[in-house]
């Protein structure tokens, strides 16, 4: 299964405007709530060392792209309208975008740092409403949604677990199953909350949101992006700090100022690879006094202050909550090359611990089947079906036709 990543928040703090600015996508963006009706796909990059630098080769990529030896690797996004308070309850159109964080294994959720919108997406006087109030109504609203569905089944699953004996566990991933929530996952909830799986209709309402919430901490890990960080003149690190005291990793962003950039440089006007600390403009004739001074805002109030805009970061954060690694697969292990002698064609991101066998199969169901054995192109060593792969790797997989 690929991976996905949801941006996720309530309606006007700026997700399309990430989507957009993260996967060079079109997603409509206006200044109004429930913009976004139906769920946008795209596709972000993470940024990563290309390997043709390490074998002194010029690589041809197809399914990612390289600039200047950096290797920008696919993974798919799903820019979901936005939740309002009880959206679990169906307010605004919440079991609709509910229902599509299903497919989500990570969570960037955007928030508006510099709390120009009230807890309904509406706009209002910057610094009016507190933005950490969005983190605690996300959580709350997928953990009712999650506690939502366990219920539906839960007097089966209790029963079933106590009069037939089956496992808890075992039941609980079974109805779970399609939101990306493991065994695993359960276990160490049931572990952390210190619930007693021999009488599970004994759990009361408040164990099973508990539960829901473990389990959502777990299947579904979430980001912080403190977007709009360029809006307001007040400090942010007071705000950033509790963020991560409640367990976070964040991220201060500018959407609009990466779109900005971005849009530039499709139109010649600037140099700027994605997710650098800064850009050149070409020909300062070429653009108007506002159009400069937006860039030199840009400059001064986003990239000399955070580094970035921080939309790299975001994804690159998310991979890491993850624990992905990217593998490169060719089929010729000396020249680096595919059937169509593309060198060092394709880039993917797989699971922390994955082996040369499951790189078989997330090439093509065909070649895993038949797998014979793997080449280490870095090494030119032979490897077996149970290889671990490291970040990084180059690896030739050879199976039977």
């Amino acid at each position: 299964m690929s991976m996905m990543i949801g941006i996720v928040g309530k309606p006007n703090v700026g997700k399309s405007t990430f989507f957009n600015a993260a996967t060079e996508a079109h997603a409509e963006i206006a200044n109004y709530p429930f913009t976004t009706i139906d769920a946008n796909h795209g596709v972000m990059y993470v940024r990563k060392s290309c390997p043709h630098t390490d074998f002194k080769v010029t690589c041809t990529p197809h399914n990612s792209k390289c600039i200047d030896g950096t290797r920008y690797v696919p993974i798919e996004a799903l820019d979901v309208a936005g939740l309002v308070p009880d959206a679990f309850k169906g307010r605004g159109l919440g079991n609709k975008f509910l229902d599509e964080l299903r497919q989500a294994h990570a969570l960037i959720h955007i928030v508006d740092a510099s709390g120009s919108t009230d807890s309904e997406g509406n706009p209002c006087k910057p610094g009016s409403y507190d933005p950490l109030n969005d983190i605690d109504f996300l959580e709350k609203e997928i953990n009712y949604w999650l506690k939502g569905i366990i219920k539906k089944s839960w007097e089966n699953i209790a029963r079933k677990a106590q009069l037939e004996g089956e496992k808890v566990e075992r039941l609980l991933a079974e109805q779970l199953t399609g939101l990306g929530v493991r065994e695993s996952h359960i276990q160490s909830a049931i572990r952390k909350i210190d619930l007693k799986t021999d009488k599970p209709s004994m759990w009361s309402d408040e164990d099973l949101f508990l539960l829901a919430d473990y389990i959502r901490q777990r299947s579904k890990p979430m980001l912080i992006a403190f977007n709009k960080v360029d809006v307001t003149n007040e400090s942010l690190d007071d705000a950033i700090e509790e963020i991560k005291r409640r367990g976070y990793r964040v991220i201060p962003t500018s959407a609009e100022s990466e779109l900005a950039l971005s849009n530039a440089a499709q139109h010649n006007l600037v140099e700027y690879t994605p997710g650098d600390s800064k850009f050149t403009i070409r020909d300062r004739t070429a653009l108007s006094e506002k159009q400069l001074h937006a860039l030199e805002y840009i400059q001064t109030h986003v990239l000399d202050v955070y580094g970035s805009t921080g939309i790299y970061r975001c994804i690159e954060e998310s991979v890491s909550m993850l624990d992905l690694i990217v593998v490169y697969p060719v089929e010729d292990e000396h020249q680096l090359t595919d059937k169509e002698k593309r060198i060092l064609p394709d880039a993917f991101l797989v699971p922390r611990g994955s082996t040369a066998k499951d790189l078989a199969y997330k090439v093509h169901s065909d070649i895993g089947d038949h797998f014979i054995r793997a080449i280490d192109a870095r090494t030119q060593r032979v490897i077996g079906a149970d290889h671990e792969l490291k970040d990084g790797d180059v690896i030739s997989i050879i199976a039977d036709s």
